[in-house]
């Protein structure tokens, strides 16, 4: 997989509209999980992955070459989305987009809060923001990228 080129607000935006799935059910975590799975391993990416909906973790999975860092991250990650119910890559961009950082004008702590590329809000048609998905290990579009790629193959098949 190439490096992927920084996506701007509207098309982290549209992203967002566009993977507005019907329903998100155990079952489509495990499904969604192992999609991502298969992925990592198809590229030998050292990453963890993590799916929660409504705060419950409902996949957890751990690849060669990933580390527990890479679990906080994760943390760090999807507290973003749970904050603003949106793209860990677009909050950061959107902050950036001001000429200032996440770290710098959110007010939030960055040991708890990052604003970099790899989590994502499960929306639910009817429903909005109820859950995340995480993939950490690689350089930040990288892993936006990879959930985005796993988001879309997954909603094909809805």
């Amino acid at each position: 997989m190439s490096t992927p080129t920084a996506p701007t607000i509207a098309e982290l935006e549209e992203q967002e509209r566009r993977l507005t799935l019907p329903h998100f059910t155990y079952d489509d975590a495990w499904a969604l999980g192992t999609l991502l799975v298969e992925l990592a391993r198809e590229r030998n990416a050292p990453v963890a992955i993590d799916i929660r909906r409504a705060g419950q973790q409902l996949f957890h999975a751990a690849l060669p070459g990933s580390t527990p860092d890479n679990d906080a991250w994760i943390d760090r990650k999807r507290r973003v989305v749970d904050r603003y119910a949106a793209s860990s890559l677009l909050i950061g961009t959107r902050f950036r987009a001001k000429n200032t950082t996440f770290e710098d004008s959110s007010r939030l702590d960055p040991d708890e809060y990052a604003a970099h590329g790899g989590a994502f809000p499960i929306t639910v048609k009817g429903a909005g923001v109820i859950g995340t998905v995480v993939v950490s290990g690689l350089p930040q579009l990288e892993d936006h990228a990879m959930v985005v790629e796993a988001l879309e193959h997954f909603a094909a098949t809805l």
